[in-house]
């Protein structure tokens, strides 16, 4: 239905018909894309040329400033020894690796503590974490007196030296919340003043004149917008990355895959124990293990070491102490001996290679294990169910077909309980029934970098008083344009089960709203996060009411990542105050050095087919020139350079997270680049396994486009 004003009325919306809408203006100069000519430091662009000794070419730093690590970590673990006490407990244990872990792991590594960090999936930030729109929120529509009031606008202002120190990449772009009626103007003063309340600066209220000179192409009904220059927006999963990399550089250990089952307290001790289950995935178990467990061979080796062990003192015996014994009979013992010795060490050795896990030379050219990895997925499959999103998405124990290779107990004086959607179940373990989990789904559609121009803020429209936020338009760090998220409530059957269609219809019909120009065409990437929202109204932070020896980080939605730094202070605090000293490590060391460095254009790089450009693994130059990613222009060496950092990664999904390969508006597609195929060749060549040991991108995990590469017909439906 058409109104006279030239909007369709399209699901309760206004938003402009494309004949009706002005074509949109495009800036005389590109935007900044990070990594491009330059990248987003503390908030602020760095040109190229001031990058040397400030964001890259580091000396004292972690991650490998002065001299990289030659060797990757051991699967399913960081690279550092136990960190555990002598007499083999930790002071502290986290349970959960997503941005709020994170932050309290860098955090208390500052102290001198042992810190065991444990993740359910098979890499940090593999929640709600990886999941979401990266906005570091000022703080305005907070309730006041709650603790997102009390965390948000406090942990904004400490991101742009958190970059400083761990170069993640962070941008103050300021956000924009538009209204369309007198009736929004009014709540934009409401906001302007819940945000003063809650200790935000510098907001402002700007009229349609003020908003079309910062924002040209915003859908010109709107008529003003509340202005708040301190909001940014980072990736999130980068930033977790940062975080844990320098927590686990600065002493902490991770342990990845361990699923926790249960955690009891002794009072006589004053101590947790967090009982374990280590799992792997089902196809990594079967290629390293044959048709061979661990116990049976191990228990073989133990029965051949002892009979070996024997049959040596028996001929010892023989030979020292029996003057009986006639030389002639003393050859043929000795011959029957070195036999039996010869047996049991062939045997010795068969079982050590029955129980160990295939290894190929580091030498196997790139060519064959790319041959190997074969033709990445795009088609078909099963989505991530909603309760398998709140413990790891794609890289959960069941998604992954996991089995548990191992049961472990850990012991600590303290528990952090930061397990995101799955904080109430650890809660629950200790008998604290306090809160409940109740997921809500937010689904985002990123389009091509030749959008992001539309937007230079992140754009919001008025909150909505159930839904929150609100759909939004915002450009990333990297260029792309993000729409979303929806917010579908997983008790609600009507927004749970909504159909794939009608979420992208959704999400840009409400966009279209913001900004009437981009061109739903140029989708090329859909994902969905489920976010911590839970029972009580409001984030639960503090000591459990059953046991303050567990501290809860839990039930952390929007915006969670923006008050995490300032939640990870505050736990320091109530640690410290319910006993655990604090004393501060002399040695402990904030710099970080990033992992991928910026770039000018195709400056001292080279494409071409597999084999051609492809180092020894060890020339650093070639590695430094050779590009693995054409749409990321990443380099073998960023790759190599992640795989040997403190964190393991045995998955593209992992290298796809810290180099941004894969990330292009190819997505991988094997017949442009077959970038994913590349960056898993380098992963076995560097791990020195099996192309089948290393993990590939999972399909469609969360989307909701037809495939991962869609053809004109499925993106003619998306312009429909």
């Amino acid at each position: 239905h058409h109104r006279s004003d030239g909007f369709l009325i399209h699901s309760g919306l206004a938003t402009m018909t494309t004949s009706s809408a002005c074509k949109p203006t495009r800036p005389a100069v590109e935007p900044r894309q990070h990594g491009v000519k330059g990248v987003y430091y503390g908030g602020e662009w760095l040109d190229i040329e001031d990058c040397d000794g400030t964001f890259d070419n580091l000396r004292n730093c972690s991650g490998g400033c002065a001299a990289f690590a030659t060797t990757p970590c051991p699967r399913s673990k960081s690279r550092r020894n136990s960190a555990a006490n002598a007499g083999g407990s930790y002071d502290v244990i986290i349970i959960g690796g997503g941005c709020c872990g994170a932050t309290v792991a860098r955090e208390l590594s500052k102290f001198q503590l042992s810190i065991l960090w444990i993740e359910a999936a098979d890499d940090v930030s593999q929640g709600a974490t990886k999941g979401n729109s990266g906005i570091v929120h000022a703080g305005y529509d907070d309730t006041p007196g709650t603790n997102r009031a009390k965390y948000c606008w406090n942990g904004n202002q400490m991101f742009a030296q958190l970059d400083r120190e761990l170069r993640f990449g962070y941008q103050r772009n300021g956000s924009l919340v538009l209204a369309f009626t007198k009736e929004e103007c009014d709540h934009l003063q409401t906001l302007k003043q819940r945000g003063e309340t809650n200790g935000v600066q510098r907001l402002e209220i700007i009229n349609k004149q003020q908003l079309l000179e910062m924002e040209p192409n915003v859908n010109p009904q709107a008529i003003a917008a509340l202005y708040s220059p301190d909001a940014g927006n980072v990736i999130p999963y980068e930033f977790t990355i940062a975080l844990a990399e320098n927590a686990v550089d600065n002493g902490v250990e991770l342990r990845i895959r361990r699923k926790v089952t249960a955690l009891q307290f002794d009072k006589t001790r004053q101590e947790w124990t967090v009982s374990l289950q280590y799992w792997e995935p089902q196809e990594y178990v079967n290629a390293t293990r044959h048709a061979w467990t661990r116990a049976r061979s191990m228990t073989l080796l133990a029965i051949l070491l002892v009979v070996m062990l024997v049959s040596i003192g028996m001929g010892l015996h023989l030979f020292l102490h029996d003057a009986a014994v006639e030389d002639s009979t003393r050859e043929s013992a000795a011959r029957l001996f070195t036999g039996i010795v010869i047996i049991l060490a062939t045997a010795l050795l068969i079982v050590k290679r029955l129980d160990s896990p295939a290894r190929i030379p580091k030498t196997t050219p790139m060519t064959t294990l790319v041959n190997q990895a074969g033709t990445p997925v795009g088609k078909g499959g099963s989505k991530v169910p909603v309760k398998d999103m709140l413990v790891g998405g794609s890289g959960a124990h069941a998604v992954m077909n996991g089995t548990v290779v191992q049961e472990e107990q850990v012991k600590a004086r303290y528990v952090i309980n930061c397990a995101g959607g799955a904080s109430d179940e650890i809660a629950n373990m200790i008998g604290d029934t306090s809160f409940v989990i109740k997921p809500r789904l937010g689904d985002y559609l990123l389009l091509n970098r030749n959008q992001g121009y539309l937007a230079k803020h992140t754009l919001f429209p008025c909150p909505d008083p159930v839904l929150g936020k609100g759909v939004l338009v915002q450009t990333t760090l990297w260029g792309n344009l993000i729409l979303g998220p929806t917010a579908r409530d997983v008790y609600t059957p009507q927004a749970r089960d909504m159909s794939d269609a009608s979420v992208q219809e959704y999400i840009l019909s409400k966009c279209k709203h913001l900004v009437p120009y981009f061109d739903p065409k140029e989708t090329f990437h859909a994902f969905c996060g489920a976010r911590a929202k839970n029972s009580t109204g409001d984030w639960v932070i503090g000591p459990s009411a059953v046991n303050s020896k567990m501290i809860h980080v839990a039930g952390i939605d929007s915006p969670g990542l923006a008050g995490s730094p300032a939640i990870a202070v505050d736990v320091v605090k109530m640690l410290e105050k319910d006993g655990l000293e604090m004393v501060p490590d002399p040695t402990f060391n904030p710099n970080r050095a990033p992992i991928i460095l910026p770039k000018r254009g195709m400056r001292g790089l080279k494409m071409g087919p597999v084999g051609k450009n492809d180092s020894d693994g060890i020339d650093e130059s070639k590695m430094a020139s050779n590009v693995i990613c054409k749409c990321e222009k990443v380099t073998e060496l960023e790759v190599v350079r992640a795989m040997r950092r403190s964190l393991p990664i045995d998955s593209s999904q992992g290298i796809r997270k810290r180099t941004r390969a894969g990330m292009g508006h190819c997505q991988g597609d094997p017949d442009n680049y077959n970038c994913e195929a590349r960056v898993r060749a380098i992963i076995a060549r560097e791990n020195g396994v099996p192309i089948d040991q290393v993990g590939g991108r999972p399909w469609p995990a969360t989307s909701t486009l037809p495939e991962r590469w869609l053809d004109e017909q499925e993106k003619q439906i998306l312009q429909e």
